[in-house]
């Protein structure tokens, strides 16, 4: 199979791929924890496993619209600088945000991961409106 990915998306991808690895071990954090306290569904009503539970749903609410806002503005032309910017701020900020949500790092890496999120989706966001207004086909 030949793939050239080079002339269309070659800065979003990496984004997606490294948040697919992130999600690995937070999958398997959870998983470990079930296994271990054979916990079937849910949470059991054990605060830790729903700590581990919420850090993984997070993550699956947030990343998708924010990659898909970076894919979009590589559509649209956005420079490498800014992708590379605003991907490896969504890295971080999901990666911080799960580490504070799960008490495995500190608290406050949780609001530092929110607004790092908020970030990349306002900044991508406006970003794209502002492509789409200003857009003269006919210049």
């Amino acid at each position: 199979m030949d793939i050239n990915i080079t002339t269309t998306l070659s800065v979003s991808v990496i984004y997606v791929a490294i948040l697919g690895l992130v999600f690995v071990p937070m999958t398997i954090y959870v998983g470990l924890y079930r296994v271990k306290h054979q916990i079937d569904i849910g949470d059991a009503g054990d605060k830790a496993m729903l700590r581990r539970i919420r850090g993984q749903a997070n993550f699956i609410e947030q990343v998708p619209l924010a990659v898909v806002l970076l894919v979009c503005m590589e559509l649209m032309g956005a420079s490498n600088a800014l992708l590379h910017g605003l991907g490896i701020t969504l890295v971080l900020a999901r990666i911080s945000h799960y580490l504070g949500l799960t008490r495995i790092g500190p608290f406050l890496a949780r609001p530092a991961g929110m607004v790092g999120t908020f970030a990349v989706y306002i900044i991508s966001a406006v970003w794209i409106l502002m492509s789409v207004l200003t857009y003269t086909p006919f210049e």
